[in-house]
């Protein structure tokens, strides 16, 4: 009888001991599950004032030669935002900050649009001048789009990587002084651009598609090497912008109404992209002046600031910031 008692025991501290263990796994299972979905929700974690600084410095390096989405992976993670930049709501929320620079390069272009409906659809004067304009703006935004959309799972990967973006900033800086090297001083406008120019000037845009490299700044070394002038590399490479970050934000802005992002996120996007657009549309009056006043070296200070800053990233890198 006693042996049977013990054998009874036996089993039921055994059941009890699986019971505790499925509770604590269940547990444990629940607990992953919550961090799982703070994590896919973690920009609901930025504060106005961060969403601020981060609309700032879009509405300056978007157009600066010195690569807004670099900065964008780099300063959250050198200032320990901690922002999940890898989840569903990141790259949709930078997207937004893109259009409000867009909305500042339409606004501070909007002659050159007009006139390049005018030429689609065959009125007003210069006609052949404004569709050659739509003609080369077309090509030239043909590569970005393609590479972007086919890449896209690829170049996701690279936003959580500040090892990344802050290698390929120094990059950049090495690319814009190599621009200034090799540049033809032709003094071409962009109605000596052709097709097949303006299909390598999209090509060098879309290595912009990583973090680090500057869309305006390839863009204006691919122009220069060609022998637009300084200010009309400058000018081609403000008009490709538009197109670029519009189908992007086609593409990337209806994520922010997910069931995965925070509730809330998509508003406090677009609050930061009007920040940003009226910033752009300040870079860009500046920039375009700047340009049309220095032909020569006009991009080696943005090559220094490049190194400063890439050096600086791929420090914390190291230190696993």
């Amino acid at each position: 009888m006693n042996s049977i008692g013990k054998r009874l025991r036996f089993f039921e501290g055994a059941g009890c001991g699986r019971d505790r263990a499925n509770s604590q796994y269940a547990n444990r299972h629940r607990w992953q599950i919550f961090v799982k979905h703070a994590r896919l929700g973690r920009l609901q974690s930025l504060h106005t004032l961060q969403v601020i600084i981060l609309a700032l410095i879009q509405g300056v390096t978007e157009l600066f030669p010195i690569s807004s989405v670099g900065h964008n992976v780099i300063v959250p993670r050198l200032l320990q935002w901690h922002l999940n930049q890898a989840g569903p709501a990141f790259l949709p929320f930078v997207v937004v900050l893109h259009l409000g620079t867009a909305l500042a390069l339409l606004i501070f272009f909007w002659k050159d649009w007009v006139d390049v409906v005018r030429g689609i659809l065959g009125r007003g004067e210069d006609v052949e001048r404004n569709r050659h304009l739509f003609d080369i703006l077309l090509v030239g935004t043909l590569p970005a789009v393609f590479l972007g959309f086919f890449l896209q799972n690829y170049l996701k990967s690279l936003f959580a990587s500040l090892a990344v973006a802050s290698v390929m900033l120094i990059v950049n800086g090495v690319g814009l002084v190599i621009g200034e090297r090799l540049r033809r001083t032709e003094g071409k406008t962009l109605a000596d651009i052709g097709w097949k120019e303006a299909l390598v000037v999209g090509l060098a845009e879309s290595t912009a598609l990583i973090p680090g490299i500057s869309r305006s700044g390839a863009t204006m070394v691919a122009g220069m090497g060609y022998g637009l002038k300084t200010s009309e590399a400058a000018h081609y490479a403000f008009l490709l912008g538009f197109p670029v970050i519009l189908g992007a934000g086609v593409l990337e802005v209806p994520k922010l109404t997910g069931a995965a992002v925070t509730p809330g996120t998509l508003p406090l996007a677009i609050v930061g992209g009007l920040v940003a657009a009226v910033v752009a549309y300040l870079s860009v009056a500046f920039l375009t002046r700047y340009f049309r006043h220095r032909e020569g070296d006009a991009l080696r200070p943005f090559a220094y600031y490049c190194w400063a800053l890439g050096i600086v990233g791929v420090l914390g890198a190291m230190l696993h910031f």
